[in-house]
């Protein structure tokens, strides 16, 4: 895409961190289990606490932003003039021919 900008409520992640943290747990856990000894419950939310963490602080769309993965966080109330301003600059130059279809992102 040649504009892209995030809400302010929205988030970069594939999954949650609930998701990705229960994942890690069931993987561990069977680890474990192939071992014969099982996950304690501290264990559990040991495992489970830096995952979520990290989901949280990293599906920030001003984590992405800062990194420059999109044109920045507008607030959904601004939408239509970032819309407009995209437009107005996409004007600028030559519309290359393209054989491929649209993209949902």
């Amino acid at each position: 895409p040649r504009l892209l900008f995030m809400w302010l409520n929205s988030s970069i992640s594939v999954m949650g961190g609930e998701q990705a943290a229960g994942v890690l747990v069931a993987v561990k856990s069977a680890q474990m289990e192939a071992q014969g000894r099982k996950l304690s419950d501290e264990e559990r939310r040991r495992l489970q606490e830096p995952i979520l963490a990290k989901y949280e602080r990293e599906g920030s769309p001003y984590y992405s932003s800062a990194r420059l993965w999109d044109d920045g966080v507008i607030d959904p109330l601004d939408t239509r003039s970032a819309l407009a301003l995209g437009l107005e600059a996409s004007l600028g130059g030559p519309w290359p021919q393209t054989r491929f279809g649209v993209f949902r992102m």
